[in-house]
């Protein structure tokens, strides 16, 4: 035990600094609120900003599907003017 007690200072020390070094930072003030039970204060932007985000990607979509049904449309016309028999 006296050969690994000088060795256990040092390190006890390093750890501790680097957890109140993580503690005190921004995740300490995150894990706190979240224990605490409180929500954290949202001014808005963000949500908006999402939102907006959202409405545009589900407009480029529609854009999307209409386009593939096209495209169906128009291999599906291809597929069966090869498959009608030639005229006699």
């Amino acid at each position: 035990m006296g050969e690994i007690a000088p060795f256990l200072v040092p390190i006890s020390l390093f750890v501790t600094a680097g957890a109140v070094l993580i503690f005190r930072g921004p995740f300490g003030k995150a894990l706190a609120e979240r224990i605490s039970g409180r929500v954290p204060h949202s001014d808005g932007h963000g949500t908006e900003s999402l939102r907006a985000e959202v409405e545009e990607m589900r407009y480029r979509i529609t854009e999307m599907e209409e386009r593939l049904d096209f495209a169906e449309r128009m291999l599906a016309q291809h597929r069966d003017s090869d498959q009608l028999p030639p005229p006699r």
